[in-house]
């Protein structure tokens, strides 16, 4: 009984004071996991969140670069808590910093150095569990870089009667991707294995993350990605779908085609979760592809990470870039002339092959190709050859005298409209990486069209009003003039201020922002596609900004005044949209003429223009030849046709089952009778 008594006024004194465990320091040192550990003994035999539990985890470091540490607490049953990552940019040193549930502010949005108390980026109460906390305790501090080694001065867990406690992520209207990679860092390269779930019990229906994994449930590799992003704290992923053995295998993702190659994008600094979906609805709308989205929450290693975007890698596919297939073996004739990926981007790590322009920006600064299909270690000389060759002759040929020449100038090498739509979602978005980073190009063989196309789009987290440096903010002036905004650094082709140097490409210019104003980029038709977005990512939202707190806080690039709300992110949005089409609207150079471009064909009209479902084409024959009607995208690709035996007299067919399920934008109709040919442009409402 004496016994007894002592244990329960032990038991008393713990629950009543609380008990602080200390442990050992230790050197930091590059691209290595330092790793210590503390013996708790003499607790309750349990944890949890509401009598006595974990409360706060202290520790102090000398480091000359915080963001590049990693500081995870790993309890005696193996659940390890990310506390930080990421954090502090370039300041220096953890002095004395607490980590509590409690606190007034997240670690992720102070600065450093880091003095005081600070809610952690995961939440400690995961640890209070009913878990055993007698035994090993460990930190797990990791440096992510070379150059800036460091100590693990010291450190300190606490337990009392105020546990940490935690609301668990259960469910959403959004698909839940679950990651476990068996508490592994991720890497920036190269991939680690780990496994995936994927849970979507489809439109309208509520998701949980007990629900049996029905989208996928196997293996994956997966890496880190992001330039500039690979610093935040909210991490972007690149990962591959593979079979039970952990060989790479083609598979369809809620719906989106079959592929081995996908991405996980985090928006952290896009606090409207939204902008580069907008950019690539946008895009598929005007007929070019652009990847395919799908928002979804994420939980990796048991924590919730919040929103992000499943999407398409850039590939070569018939469902995605649909070019041919370039074989090592493909060196010469037609074989040869595609089909091509290449981009205009930074040389950073394995990025980093390719070929610099003869021709070089405003500034003088260098213009870098790099190739992206065929990779760099699969595209052989004579491939590299060509499609070099072929991009030095159409600068060669953009900054000639005879440039505007539709046969011998730069329209013998594009397809111009292409280099149009470009411009108007850089331009409408005001990208302040636009033409110059993350810019794809793409090529298809000879006997296939076989000239460039500007495309996919990509990379548009830091357009439409998110970027506060190099006038990315401002509604006025011109994206494609960036050399004269903001010299130096990564720059922009002149290829643009040249063309538009083109009479021609000024109407067509013109012509495809009228028609698109009165469609899709209408303000209406934004607002619209804003709002719906919106509402669909409702609660997940809510559950975002309470795991990364960044409503009101500058992040950056974002642009002041910073909205303090998510209503107040999304009213900026269409306000700073509003203001900058309107620019465009005022300040577009040329003219708009819709209609006939060449009238060989007598009496011939095409009618209405613009149409929504019904399109007619009347002219007048002499009954000699039969008529062939095409009709095409502005791409050149022919979507259908039809052949007529015309009556001598005016003649009149009806297009109803060519335009029904057209989408909206600017299509060409091509008439030809005997030698005379016309062609139309019209435009789909």
């Amino acid at each position: 009984m004496k016994t007894t008594l002592s244990s329960l006024a032990l038991l008393v004194s713990v629950i009543s004071f609380g008990q602080t465990f200390n442990g050992t320091s230790g050197n930091i040192q590059d691209n290595q996991e330092l790793i210590r550990s503390v013996n708790v003994n003499g607790l309750p035999t349990s944890i949890n969140q509401t009598t006595f539990g974990l409360e706060q985890v202290c520790l102090s470091i000398t480091h000359s670069w915080d963001a590049d540490v990693t500081v995870t607490l790993e309890a005696p049953d193996g659940t390890q808590i990310a506390l930080f990552s990421a954090v502090g940019g370039d300041g220096d040193d953890f002095d004395g910093t607490c980590l509590r549930e409690d606190a007034s502010a997240s670690i992720v949005t102070q600065n450093a150095p880091f003095s005081g108390t600070f809610k952690p980026m995961n939440p400690l109460g995961a640890a209070n569990n009913n878990q055993n906390p007698n035994g090993t305790w460990k930190l797990r501090v990791y440096d992510s870089a070379n150059g800036d080694e460091g100590t693990l001065d010291s450190w300190s867990i606490t337990f009392g009667n105020d546990p940490a406690t935690y609301q668990p992520f259960l469910s959403s209207n959004l698909p839940i991707v679950i990651l476990n990679t068996n508490n592994q860092g991720i890497p920036d390269e190269p991939k680690i294995d780990a496994h995936m779930k994927l849970i979507d019990n489809g439109p309208g229906n509520i998701n949980y993350v007990s629900d049996f994994p029905n989208a996928y449930n196997n293996q994956i590799g997966i890496e880190r990605r992001g330039s500039s992003s690979g610093d935040f704290p909210q991490k972007s992923y690149g990962f591959e779908t593979r079979d039970i053995n952990g060989t790479v295998k083609d598979t369809t993702l809620l719906g989106m085609p079959s592929e081995h190659d996908w991405i996980l994008y985090a928006p952290y600094n896009d606090k409207s979760c939204m902008r580069n979906i907008l950019t690539y609805e946008l895009a598929n709308k005007m007929q070019h592809y652009a990847s395919r989205t799908i928002l979804c929450e994420l939980v990796l290693n048991g924590q919730y990470q919040g929103i992000y975007t499943l999407m398409e890698k850039i590939k070569r596919d018939p469902n995605r870039v649909d070019i041919a297939k370039l074989l090592p073996t493909d060196i010469s004739g037609d074989d040869v002339t595609g089909g091509y990926i290449i981009k205009i981007d930074k040389t950073t790590g394995s990025n980093n092959d390719g070929w610099t322009s003869p021709y070089q920006s405003e500034d003088n600064s260098d213009i870098t190709f790099l190739y992206h299909y065929p990779k760099a270690d699969e595209i052989v000389q004579q491939q590299k050859d060509y499609i070099q060759a072929y991009v030095d002759s159409f600068e060669t040929a953009l900054a000639g005298p005879s440039f505007a020449d539709p046969n011998t100038g730069y329209r013998k090498y594009t397809i111009p409209e292409t280099f149009i739509d470009f411009l108007i979602l850089n331009e409408i978005s005001k990208n302040v990486d636009g033409y110059r980073l993350s810019t794809f190009l793409h090529k298809e063989k000879d006997s296939n069209g076989g000239k460039l196309r500007m495309g996919p789009m990509w990379d548009f987290n830091l357009s439409w009003w998110n970027a506060d440096y190099c006038s990315g903010d401002n509604v006025t002036g011109w994206q494609y003039d960036f050399p004269n905004t903001c010299p130096g650094g990564w720059q922009v082709p002149t290829w643009w201020t040249r063309m538009l140097e083109d009479p021609w490409f000024q109407d067509e210019l013109k012509c495809r922002w009228t028609t698109l104003r009165q469609s899709f980029l209408s303000n209406d038709s934004l607002y619209g596609k804003i709002d719906s977005i919106a509402q669909y990512i409702g609660l997940a939202k809510d559950r975002h900004f309470d795991k990364w707190p960044l409503l009101g806080v500058y992040t950056w690039p974002n642009p002041s005044p910073i909205p303090a709300d998510y209503p107040g992110e999304v009213a900026a949005l269409k306000a700073w949209i509003l203001d900058r089409a309107t620019w465009i609207d005022n300040n577009i150079p040329g003219t708009c003429h819709l209609g006939i471009i060449e009238q060989e064909i007598a009496s011939l009209s095409v009618y209405p223009n613009p149409f929504n479902e019904d399109l007619h084409v009347s002219w007048f024959s002499a009954g000699i030849s039969n008529t062939r009607i095409k009709l095409f995208d502005l791409n050149g690709s022919e979507i259908s046709s039809m052949e007529k035996t015309p009556a001598y007299g005016m003649n009149e067919v009806k297009l109803n089952t060519l335009s029904s399920a057209l989408s909206s934008g600017i299509y060409w109709v091509e008439i030809q009778e005997g030698t005379s040919i016309s062609r139309i442009k019209v435009v789909k409402n």
